[in-house]
């Protein structure tokens, strides 16, 4: 049968998004909306603590509010689980995720699976889960996120942590994209400098690799609509989120982390993270993101961290299949490659990257994280398996390819 080349593209993301300072102060309207009397609440312990969750749910009636609060860094299956019983005992109208992408990605989940029912796997891909699909639409799911960087807020995928099997699997579905998404700056002021630093990384690369991932039309055609991957290619849309997310991130990360009370700094770094998520959930994404999973599954390192000490060494290995478009991230990100050639722009963009890390405290390569020399076989053979992120990297890539990529962040 002859190759049939993908011939148009889709675009999907949250029903609605409330941009701004004052967003999450919408809730109770968004609540009113659903007629809801009763709310779950998905959040951690460090976000209730901080008296967030206490703030964005002040004008609900205490009554009808459930707050689960035992989310978790990379939230393993059993916390999945916990967030579903705990649905199952409110019956929630709406779910409120309330923090960064792993309460969000557990609310997101906890919606779908209360609807429908079923165990957590059955809704991963085999070998690990059963495979099956979505089938419809979950509880309402209203996400407020406190950080800036993982998009969950706009995306169809959750990630799930089974710490036994140094595995991490995910659920892919356009029905856990949520109904609202408030995304309001004002929630991320408290967020400390380390983890503002390695979210702001970890949205800079989706938007890097969802503006270098291949084409729509440079991928096969699926076999129905149906049938079409949620990451189904770059696009002229998806590009224009992923520019205006390196522009804002490039500006904005550094003052964010060095004067948290920066609120326009706050409001490019949440602009930015919601324009890559948009742009990353509907193009795709690439090795960085596929070695960084590895690694987090295997070492449990920090994944913003990873991403920052990867990303530079995968620009450079991308470069010859894309040098045109690395030349002009290194411009959106202010450097001046007038004159330069195009291997000197590109090079000129994973340098701008590596001192974006290094100012706001990421340095010195996977090795800071207990990745060694003896690692970099058995991340590489991990990584090799996550065809869904490598299906789009701009350069085809193999197990040599990515031991000698992790090699030299190391």
């Amino acid at each position: 049968m002859a190759y049939e080349p993908e011939s148009v593209w889709e675009f999907s993301t949250a029903r609605n998004v409330t941009f701004g300072l004052g967003a999450a102060d919408e809730l109770d309207d968004v609540v009113e909306e659903y007629d809801a009397e009763s709310i779950l609440v998905v959040t951690d312990a460090g976000v209730m603590e901080a008296g967030v969750v206490d703030d964005v749910t002040d004008a609900l009636d205490p009554d009808g509010v459930t707050v689960f609060d035992d989310v978790e860094p990379d939230p393993s299956l059993e916390v999945f689980e916990a967030a579903r019983d705990a649905a199952a005992a409110a019956d929630p109208d709406v779910v409120v995720g309330v923090g960064g992408g792993s309460s969000m990605d557990v609310a997101k989940t906890t919606g779908v699976v209360h609807e429908h029912g079923g165990e957590i796997l059955d809704y991963v891909a085999p070998p690990t889960g059963d495979g099956r699909p979505v089938p419809g639409p979950g509880v309402p799911t209203v996400c407020l996120p406190t950080t800036a960087g993982t998009g969950s807020e706009t995306s169809p995928v959750t990630v799930i942590s089974l710490p036994d099997e140094d595995l991490k699997v995910g659920i892919s579905s356009r029905h856990q994209r949520p109904n609202v998404a408030l995304v309001d700056p004002g929630l991320t002021v408290s967020l400390p400098p380390g983890p503002t630093a390695s979210s702001g990384m970890d949205a800079l690369c989706h938007a890097i690799e969802a503006y270098v991932t291949r084409r729509y039309d440079a991928k096969p055609a699926p076999e129905s609509r149906a049938d079409r991957p949620d990451y189904n290619g770059r696009s002229p849309i998806t590009d224009l989120f992923a520019e205006k997310a390196i522009e804002n991130i490039g500006d904005g990360l550094r003052n964010a982390v060095n004067n948290g009370e920066d609120l326009e700094a706050r409001r490019k770094m949440s602009l930015g993270s919601l324009t890559a998520g948009i742009a990353f959930t509907n193009a795709g994404l690439g090795v960085t993101h596929a070695i960084a999973m590895a690694a987090g599954a295997i070492h449990h390192t920090p994944h913003g961290v990873t991403i920052a000490l990867t990303l530079p060494e995968v620009m450079r290995f991308n470069a010859p299949s894309a040098f045109e478009r690395y030349a002009e991230i290194a411009e959106l990100l202010g450097e001046d490659t007038s004159g330069m050639s195009r291997v000197e722009a590109a090079e000129a963009a994973a340098t701008a990257v590596e001192r974006l890390a290094a100012d706001v405290g990421i340095a010195g390569g996977l090795s800071t994280l207990d990745v060694s020399e003896d690692d970099v076989e058995h991340v590489a053979e991990r990584a090799s398996t996550l065809q869904r992120l490598l299906a789009g990297n701009p350069r085809r890539v193999d197990q040599d390819d990515l031991e000698g990529i992790i090699r030299r962040s190391l």
